[in-house]
């Protein structure tokens, strides 16, 4: 009898784990000379600020070497008027999705974009000249860093406010992988019709939701983006920075978007441990012989499968030149956990619809339940990828991997 998924005597970490390796031992770029992030070209956007009220959209993330971006400013005598702050807050902290209050950083007020309200409102631009975006992204469609961006330039050019993306590498800029994202679908976690993966920096990205119309076909926009140097598609990022709590480490941010979907799903991918994003497990799997147990932690207050023991599999010892030489999205884990969960007759699906806003799609849901193929349904929407492919072609500043 073939032998599938967990059903068979052979352990799991067997089939998914490949060659070990530490991270420090990873080459992340093709070039010797380091990469400069756009916040650190000072002399390329200082200028522009000079005489201007501005306003910043950052994080913890927002750094010019060792110091946060707004105290490098304020050192510069820039006048900075308003702080906007994504999810998990301006120190990062906050849990994936507790709401964050305003507050305020050296006096100068810090506004939330994930609490009362996830867009600036007029009154919170009418005083501003200009707003500069410097967030690190990690390059995935329902992380939720891009949505923020979208709204921020909708609002400005409503407001006749600039906007500057201060762009940073993208870790998983090497590849285009999943389905388009279908408009019922579409969310904070998805607003607009890209793949899971769209291999583009923040900037990038920033110049296509502006050329395709995205925020308004009528509405115009003054957007500048200061490049990175010495970076192109062929390279992946170690973040100096971890980007949120819960992606800890370069592993993890590359097995993002592989593992993501299982947060709408009754399988736990490791919030609540030290290996977030690098473990999948259920406690009615006990035949697998790794286990963990999420407890509450940093950036998990209540993490799903709190306190109960989970058997599955660990991914921890997959270096990251595995999972960047597959240049894809791996979603056999979802196919395999599927099978052992539908054997076990658990549950595989949180009852409502997060699972599709991940994937952007029902079809995946559809193919999980009808016993459709992996590869069949990803080849049900490749040509999808390549319309794309010629859209994102327009707006790419940086040498791309093909």
């Amino acid at each position: 009898m073939a032998c599938f998924a967990f059903s068979c005597k052979e352990n799991i970490n067997n089939k998914f784990n490949t060659n070990k390796s530490n991270q420090s031992d990873i080459k992340t770029t093709h070039t010797k000379d380091p990469i400069i992030p756009g916040a650190n070209r000072l002399e390329l956007y200082l200028p522009d600020l000079e005489g201007k009220k501005v306003g910043l959209v950052v994080n913890h993330t927002s750094r010019v070497g060792n110091q946060h971006l707004v105290d490098t400013l304020l050192h510069r005598n820039v006048n900075i008027h308003r702080i906007f702050s994504p999810e998990h807050g301006f120190k990062g902290e906050a849990d994936a999705g507790e709401k964050v209050d305003n507050g305020l950083y050296k006096s100068i007020p810090v506004v939330s974009l994930y609490g009362k309200n996830r867009r600036p409102s007029k009154e919170q631009l009418q005083d501003l000249d200009v707003v500069i975006f410097d967030i690190q992204d990690v390059g995935v469609r329902f992380y939720t860093y891009i949505s923020t961006l979208s709204y921020v330039m909708e609002e400005a050019a409503k407001n006749d406010v600039e906007v500057i993306v201060l762009d940073r590498p993208n870790p998983n800029g090497y590849f285009i992988d999943g389905p388009l994202l279908e408009k019922e679908y579409a969310s904070f976690i998805g607003l607009h019709n890209v793949p899971v993966v769209y291999g583009m920096t923040i900037g990038e990205y920033a110049k296509m939701v502006l050329g395709e119309g995205w925020i308004g076909e009528n509405t115009s926009l003054n957007l500048e983006v200061i490049p990175c140097k010495n970076y192109d598609h062929t390279m992946t990022y170690n973040l100096p920075v971890k980007p949120s709590p819960n992606l800890p480490n370069l592993r993890s941010i590359l097995l993002y978007p592989s593992l993501c979907y299982f947060e709408g799903s009754n399988l736990s991918i490791g919030r609540g441990t030290n290996n977030q994003f690098q473990v999948i497990g259920h406690p009615s799997l006990s035949s697998q012989s790794y286990s963990f147990m999420p407890k509450p932690n940093d950036g998990a207050s209540i993490p799903k499968l709190n306190g109960k023991t989970c058997y599955g599999v660990d991914l921890t010892n997959l270096s990251a030149e595995n999972i960047i030489s597959k240049r894809e999205i791996d979603f056999s884990y979802l196919f395999e956990f599927y099978k052992e969960m539908k054997e076990k007759n658990e549950s595989f699906f949180i009852e409502n619809n997060f699972f599709e806003k991940l994937i952007g799609t029902n079809s995946l849901r559809s193919a999980l339940e009808n016993n459709i193929s992996e590869e069949d349904w990803k080849n049900s929407w490749k040509d999808d990828l390549k319309v794309f492919r010629e859209i994102r072609n327009r707006y790419l500043m940086y040498n791309d991997f093909e």
